[in-house]
């Protein structure tokens, strides 16, 4: 009888600290794949407490030494023929988000799609990203993230010597 009651409880603290099942979290309303634990913390702003534990049951643990790649200089290369297919290429081109980035270079390549090159500081091509599907925040966003910013003293950019 003690051997029945024991395994009872070791199954019952073992069903009571599992994660929920990817259909579970589904279930309740998270997509357990995207589900990021530091999402679950907004909650109680929102005096969403009831949601707190079962959130907590289906997110993953933010990465705490997440670092994003950054590169020195970006060249973004795109046709103009094929401006009229890729029209948020062409708005980014055209509006003044560029001058945001002095290490940015626009390179004008007949007949290519658009993509973005990013290269190290001593010129060497570290990643190539396709972006014809992107939009002109998703530039942005990515440039921001992944381009080292320049500081206004930095005298090879000024051309001050």
């Amino acid at each position: 009888m003690k051997t029945i009651i024991f395994q009872f409880l070791i199954i019952f603290i073992y069903s009571s600290s599992a994660e929920f099942s990817t259909e579970d979290c589904w279930a309740l309303g998270f997509h357990k794949a995207d589900l990021l634990c530091s999402s679950c913390d907004q909650l109680t702003k929102f005096e969403l407490d009831d949601l707190l534990s079962h959130c907590k049951e289906c997110c993953h643990r933010d990465e705490v030494n997440s670092t994003e790649k950054t590169y020195y200089k970006a060249v973004l290369e795109v046709c103009t023929c094929k401006f009229g297919a890729y029209p948020q290429i062409q708005a980014f081109i055209k509006s003044e988000r560029p001058d945001k980035y002095p290490n940015l270079q626009i390179k004008y390549v007949r007949g290519l799609d658009p993509i973005i090159k990013m290269y190290d500081k001593d010129g060497h091509l570290q990643e190539t990203v396709a972006i014809e599907k992107w939009n002109t925040d998703s530039v942005d966003e990515f440039l921001s993230t992944h381009l080292i910013k320049l500081s206004d003293d930095d005298f090879l950019r000024t051309n001050m010597v």
